[in-house]
């Protein structure tokens, strides 16, 4: 049976506690942020529609879909998703493995529009003061194992990416950017990622890229 009509742009967003913002208000989620930018370009969206919880791994995430069936196809995927797996000590491999298969699915959910779907890479949280008591240093390297997975895979389908790391670790000298747990994003975090995937989702949406 095909989906009623909605007014506007549809968005997906699959993760974690990144994408569902832990520890911020609903407004603050990143993938809320972004809508708000696609809206004041003129660009009609519906509310994001989020499948996310924090402390989710691959598979996990897998489940959820399975067991939400979200209703395609959307005009735009996110997907955000392995610090649970790095976290818990998973195998990279198997990581690689389970974003391959999630990352099939999204292009499945956009209408098997690999343009459609947006891959961000994982945060760094070595430099929040959760971590304090943790190696800085082999967390971040973890981190970068399991990007360069994701960002492989997402090339390998032609699917977009978007690197929000960098601004992950500008929180070692940036206090604000941390929530009050002290690990997770603040939303001012969220604001810039909403604004490094903003150009992103232009192009996949063939809206164009804003100047400046």
């Amino acid at each position: 049976m095909a989906p009623a009509p909605t007014a506007g742009i549809r968005i997906l967003a699959l993760g974690d506690s990144y994408t569902i913002g832990e520890g911020v208000r609903a407004d603050e989620r990143w993938p809320i942020k972004l809508a708000a930018l696609l809206r004041a370009r003129g660009i009609t969206v519906s509310e994001p529609h989020i499948i996310a919880r924090t402390g989710w791994t691959t598979d996990e995430l897998a489940a959820a879909i399975e067991a939400a069936r979200p209703a395609g196809p959307f005009d735009l995927v996110t997907l955000l998703i392995g610090v649970n797996n790095q976290y818990r000590g998973r195998a990279s491999e198997e990581y690689r493995a389970e974003f391959r298969s999630l990352l099939a699915r999204a292009i499945a959910l956009a209408g098997g529009r690999a343009d459609r779907v947006i891959v961000l890479s994982i945060p760094d949280w070595s430099v929040t003061p959760f971590a304090a008591e943790r190696d800085r240093a082999a967390v971040a390297h973890e981190i970068d194992l399991f990007n360069a997975i994701n960002q492989q895979e997402a090339m390998t389908r032609s699917a977009g990416y978007v690197n929000v790391t960098p601004s992950s670790r500008t929180a070692a000298e940036r206090p604000d950017l941390i929530a009050s747990d002290g690990l997770h994003p603040s939303g001012d975090m969220y604001t810039d990622w909403a604004s490094l995937v903003l150009p992103v989702a232009l192009a996949a949406l063939d809206r164009g890229v804003p100047p400046g």
